[in-house]
C-alpha cells in the first residue's frame, strides 16, 4: 500500500509535470490529423494535460505554473485554433477555469463562443446525443465514452459560471443518454462506443481508458455542479455499478489491462491512474464506500512504479479510435502522452488529500 509523504508526492508531481511540458513525438507514426503527442498542439490529449497542470497549480499556488498555462493558451490562440469538435473542446475546460476563477477575463468571450457552439451547432445523434465528431472524422451517429470528459465537463463549468440552467440540463441529458447506450448491463463497465447507424457497440470493447474517463467524470461533474445537479443518485448508482466488477479485473500488479476483461491485452497505466484518481476522489466526497480504497491505493502503487527517473509515465497507450475488433485495442502503440502525465498528476494531488 501507499506510504508516501506529502513531500514525496510533491517531488513526484514536479517531475511528472516538468516532463509533460516537453513531450514531443520521437517514435510513433501518428494517425491523428493534429498531433496528439506534441504538447504544443491544441487537441484533446493536450487538453487533458492542461487540466492536470491546473490541478498542480491549484495544489501549489505556484504562479509560474499558471503563467505556463496562460502562455500555452495564448500561443495557440495566436497560432489559430483548430475547428471546433468534441476533442478540440477539451482544452476549453481549463480555459474556462482561468477565465472565471483566475481573473483571466480576456478568455470569457472565447468560452461563451465555444459553449454556444456545443449547444447549438455540435452535430447530434438520434435522441440528441453529442455526436463524437473529431478532427479526422465526423463519426456519424456515434456516441463515445470519451465525450463526457472532453466536452460535457466544460459545458458543466460554463453552466455554473454563467448560471445557465439549460446548459446543465443538457449535460445531465448527455450523461443519461450515454449511460443508456454505453454501460454494459451485465458488468456495469462501459463499452467504448455505440452507433445509431446500425445499432451496435462496435467490438463491444470494455476499453480501460474509456472506462476511466467515466470513473473520473462522475465525481468531477458532481463536484462542479454541486447542489444544482438533479441526478446525483443516478450518477452515484452508475459509478457503483462500474466498481462492482472493476476490482475483479485488476491485475496483481495493481494495473488494469487496456481491455479490462482481456488478459491478452497489455497492462495500461493511464487508465489505472484515472481509476485511482476517480475512486479516491469519489470516496472522499462520499460517492463510494471506503471498501474500494485498497483497490485504489494498489493502483497508485502500480502507477508510481511506472514513473521513470525523468518523470515520464511509462506504458501509456496512444490515442485510441473506435475499434471494430478487439485486436485493434491490443495493437495500439505505447508511448509517452500528455494525458498519461496528467492523470498521474490528478491522482497524486488526490493522494495528498488522503494523507
Amino acid at each position: 500500500m501507499v506510504h508516501l509523504t506529502q513531500g514525496q508526492c510533491f517531488e513526484l508531481l514536479e517531475k511528472v509535470t516538468s516532463r509533460m511540458k516537453n513531450i514531443s513525438n520521437t517514435s510513433v507514426k501518428e494517425v491523428c490529423k493534429i498531433s496528439i503527442i506534441d504538447i504544443n498542439n491544441w487537441e484533446w490529449a493536450q487538453g487533458v494535460g492542461l487540466y492536470g497542470m491546473y490541478f498542480h497549480y491549484k495544489n501549489t499556488k505556484n504562479k509560474k505554473i499558471l503563467e505556463w498555462i496562460i502562455s500555452w493558451i495564448d500561443k495557440n490562440i495566436e497560432k489559430g485554433l483548430p475547428e471546433k469538435n468534441i476533442n478540440t473542446t477539451a482544452p476549453m475546460l481549463t480555459v474556462s477555469m482561468l477565465a472565471y476563477e483566475e481573473n483571466q477575463t480576456q478568455y470569457i468571450p472565447l468560452c461563451e463562443e465555444w459553449a454556444s457552439w456545443v449547444m447549438t451547432a455540435l452535430p447530434k445523434t438520434k435522441y440528441n446525443g453529442f455526436q463524437h465528431i473529431v478532427s479526422d472524422d465526423e463519426n456519424y451517429m456515434q456516441l463515445w465514452d470519451d465525450t463526457l470528459f472532453m466536452t460535457v465537463l466544460f459545458l458543466t463549468r460554463m453552466a455554473i459560471y454563467t448560471k445557465n440552467d439549460n446548459y446543465l440540463k443538457e449535460c445531465e441529458h448527455q450523461f443519461l443518454l450515454h449511460t443508456q447506450y454505453l454501460q454494459d448491463t451485465k458488468t456495469g463497465l462501459w463499452y467504448h462506443g455505440w452507433t445509431f447507424d446500425g445499432n451496435h457497440n462496435f467490438a463491444c470493447a470494455l476499453w480501460g481508458r474509456g472506462n476511466c474517463w467515466i470513473t473520473s467524470f462522475i465525481p468531477e461533474f458532481i463536484e462542479i455542479a454541486g447542489n444544482h445537479v438533479s441526478i446525483k443518485s443516478t450518477l452515484t448508482d452508475v459509478l457503483n455499478a462500474q466498481m462492482e466488477n472493476l476490482e475483479k479485473y485488476q491485475d496483481n500488479s495493481g494495473l488494469w489491462h487496456t481491455l479490462i476483461n482481456d488478459k491478452d491485452s497489455y497492462l495500461e497505466v493511464s487508465a489505472t491512474a484515472g481509476f485511482a484518481y476517480g475512486i479516491l476522489k469519489s470516496i472522499r466526497i462520499g460517492l463510494l464506500d471506503e471498501k474500494y480504497k485498497p483497490m485504489a491505493l494498489k493502483a497508485v502503487d502500480a502507477v508510481i512504479k511506472n514513473i521513470d527517473n525523468d518523470g515520464t509515465v511509462l506504458n501509456v497507450s496512444y490515442g485510441t479510435g473506435m475499434g471494430k475488433t478487439l485486436q485493434h485495442y491490443r495493437d495500439i502503440p505505447i508511448c509517452p502522452m500528455t494525458y498519461g502525465q496528467s492523470m498521474t498528476v490528478m491522482m497524486l494531488v488526490e493522494v495528498i488529500k488522503h494523507i
